[in-house]
C-alpha cells in the first residue's frame, strides 16, 4: 500500500482539513471532520480502493482516532491479506 494512496482516500473524508495542509500522523481525525458516518464511508472507500478488508475487531474509535492509528490498522490488514494469498 502506498502512503499517498491511503492519504488520498483519507483526505476526501476530512472536511475540516484545508487543501494542501499537511496531515499530521497524530492529529485527531474527529477534529478534522471525521464523524461516525464519515468513518463508515471511509472504511468502504479504503476497502474498495486499496483492496483491503479490516477485521471487525478493528472497527473501533481507537482505530479511527488518528491518521497513524488508521494507517497502522490498514497496513496490518494489507499484510495479513498478502500473507494469506501466498
Amino acid at each position: 500500500m502506498e502512503d499517498k494512496d491511503f492519504d488520498t482516500v483519507l483526505r476526501r473524508h476530512l472536511r475540516n482539513l484545508p487543501d494542501g495542509q499537511e496531515l499530521a500522523p497524530d492529529e485527531p481525525l474527529k477534529k478534522l471532520g471525521l464523524d461516525s458516518m464519515q468513518a463508515v464511508e471511509l472504511l468502504f472507500d479504503l476497502e474498495d480502493e486499496l483492496g483491503v478488508v479490516l477485521p471487525d475487531e478493528m472497527m473501533t474509535g481507537d482505530t479511527f482516532a488518528t491518521r497513524a492509528s488508521l494507517h497502522d490498522a490498514v497496513s496490518s490488514a494489507v499484510d495479513t491479506s498478502a500473507g494469506s494469498s501466498s
